[in-house]
């Protein structure tokens, strides 16, 4: 049987929110001017490897056909068709994000594609940070690039605790914070000497010049399995991928 999204019980009435961030309208515009050419930029910009590395991290949740389950932070859409493989027609995806533009692109790519199963995702614009729906919820959780643009981490992995169900897993992926020195260097390098440059032919490099300094502020794997385990997941693992300049957190409820 099909599942249906299901409000959080602890309000009559669904009001998605923005991600609460240090300078949240700033950071929602950058999203939204990065909006139409975002996945042109991916494949570019690592050379079509973030598909392997979004396949890596849907796998690692689990999901399976029939589940329920969500994708944090969706933007245009590439986890949740991944998802939506996953859990096939009797299943039911939710696409939530903060970003308008990131939504309305991602609509238009499930009304493009062919799959049947594409028509069991809903898109929702909501707050990472108060995750509109019912306790344990959730199958499966998937965030891709998104826990290391909110200011709350803690937060942000209290609520993807909170509405999944006992025994599920959630899969984060993210650029990683290397402890070594060489691959810090190499990331850094790679954003100033490649990443800004070809954004700035889109006339975007102002938008991908923050990524340094993002990555720089982020968390290390052990702090992030750290962080899981703090707020309750009973097993937390951060894998290294992509020669070390991506991170994935896997950890189960």
């Amino acid at each position: 049987m099909a599942m249906t999204f299901v409000p959080s019980s602890t309000s009559s009435t669904f009001r998605p929110t923005l991600i609460r961030c240090a300078s949240a309208n700033e950071r929602q515009a950058l999203f939204s001017r990065i909006a139409p050419v975002y996945d042109n930029l991916n494949d570019l910009l690592s050379l079509g490897q973030h598909r392997i590395w979004k396949r890596m991290a849907v796998s690692w949740t689990g999901a399976k056909m029939g589940d329920c389950v969500l994708d944090v932070c969706c933007g245009s859409g590439d986890l949740s068709f991944l998802l939506s493989d996953k859990v096939g027609s009797h299943g039911k995806v939710i696409g939530l994000d903060f970003s308008k533009d990131q939504l309305s692109f991602a609509l238009s790519r499930q009304q493009s594609l062919s799959k049947n199963c594409f028509m069991n995702i809903e898109w929702v614009e909501g707050d990472a940070l108060d995750l509109p729906f019912s306790d344990g919820w959730f199958d499966a959780i998937t965030m891709g690039y998104g826990l290391r643009n909110v200011v709350d981490k803690q937060k942000a992995m209290q609520e993807i605790f909170r509405v999944l169900k006992t025994g599920s897993t959630v899969s984060i992926l993210d650029f990683n914070k290397s402890n070594e020195l060489l691959t810090s260097a190499v990331t850094e390098w790679m954003i100033d000497n490649i990443v800004v440059p070809v954004a700035t032919g889109y006339g975007l490099s102002e938008e991908y010049r923050y990524l340094k300094r993002s990555i720089r502020e982020f968390l290390t794997g052990k702090e992030l399995e750290k962080l899981a385990l703090g707020v309750g997941f009973s097993a937390a693992r951060h894998y290294e991928i992509g020669g070390g300049l991506m991170g994935c957190l896997v950890a189960k409820r």
